[in-house]
């Protein structure tokens, strides 16, 4: 398996505001919290990890439930409002649904949402509906069969396809598929994809591809960009812009007049970190302030050393209050995180 070097732990820092929201020095303020349950995966897509596969975290090292919720709990106390289940793939942390359901009885409720690969899908939606998960996310790149393997190095797509349909009907709504368009290999097929998803109701989000693969070989010369996505679109449909994007990453178009809507999260290309509002957990309780930080910090070891509340808080104001104005690719200093995609979480 390809090993992986850890990112550094931040030393620590003047806190920032002791009280009110998780704001940064920018005046931006945290309101959503990114939960990875899992770095394990059921997939090893071709733009993530190795077709062996990575290191997966050692039982021990992976935060329990109990710490989950104590955490979560904390963050919903200092403003934070949707927190988004991720993994690796969540759905193979077998406690999920009693998670949810843990999370559906904090006060003031958040909203809960799942980012998944699909696979399981069709067994979970109506518990995870059920003990309260409110909306679904889920990443399906290409709906043809043989794209599918040659980009998953699985053959599951017909799994993804009863989880997603599983998810609509148990009112996961609105169901929503990420894809990220790869040049020479589904870029010029995003029309179908697009098409596919309007015909069962399912909102369509593309996301250009981000260096945050395990070999660390993106390029930014050969990712297809949102300018491209979009032009590729605008072959078949007529695509009119829509307001109100506010925090949420994705510019979103009426397709052919609507109702259906089509989105494009441009990350690299025109990155939206001046409206950024998410802060992320690891599954080994690493906090991050931002998905291509190069250093968090510990709330495990503090948190299992008999750490209070209001010291855990102090270390989550902390990181906030360092976050920097945008990710940087494309500045000469930029430098990709040694943690992939799978073990940050999305």
């Amino acid at each position: 398996m390809t090993d992986l070097p850890m990112p550094s732990v931040r030393p620590p820092a003047p806190p920032g505001p002791a009280d009110g929201p998780l704001v940064d020095t920018f005046g931006r303020i945290a309101k959503d919290l990114r939960v990875s349950v899992t770095d394990r995966c059921n997939l090893r897509c071709t733009y993530c990890m190795p077709a062996e596969g990575l290191p997966w975290l050692p039982k021990p090292e992976m935060l329990t439930d109990d710490e989950l919720i104590r955490l979560i709990a904390l963050f919903v106390r200092l403003g934070v409002r949707q927190i988004r289940l991720t993994g690796g793939e969540p759905m193979l942390r077998k406690s999920l649904v009693s998670l949810v359901a843990r999370i559906a009885e904090l006060d003031p409720r958040p909203t809960i949402a799942m980012t998944t690969n699909g696979i399981g899908l069709d067994r979970l939606a109506a518990p995870l509906r059920a003990a309260g998960l409110d909306r679904v996310n889920v990443s399906l790149d290409t709906i043809d069969p043989q794209e599918f393997i040659t980009l998953t190095r699985r053959d599951r797509l017909a799994d993804v396809e009863a989880g997603l349909k599983a998810a609509h009907d148990a009112g996961l709504t609105p169901v929503k598929v990420n894809a990220v368009a790869m040049r020479d290999v589904n870029d010029t097929d995003v029309a179908d994809l697009l098409a596919w998803c309007m015909d069962r109701n399912y909102e369509l989000r593309f996301i250009e591809q981000m260096p945050l693969d395990a070999g660390h070989e993106w390029q930014h010369s050969t990712m297809v960009t949102a300018s491209e996505i979009r032009a590729e679109l605008a072959k078949r449909y007529r695509l009119t812009p829509l307001d109100g994007r506010g925090s949420a990453p994705a510019e979103r178009f009426l397709v052919d007049g609507g109702p259906h809507t089509v989105g494009i999260i441009a990350s690299v290309s025109a990155p939206f970190c001046a409206a950024c509002d998410r802060v992320r957990l690891t599954a080994d309780g690493q906090l991050r302030n931002c998905l291509f930080a190069n250093s968090e910090s510990d709330l495990r070891t503090p948190l299992r050393a008999g750490a209070t509340d209001d010291d855990l808080e102090g270390i989550i104001r902390g990181e906030m209050w360092r976050k920097a104005r945008g990710h940087g690719i494309g500045s000469p200093d930029f430098h990709q995180p040694d943690r992939p995609m799978s073990a940050i979480g999305g």
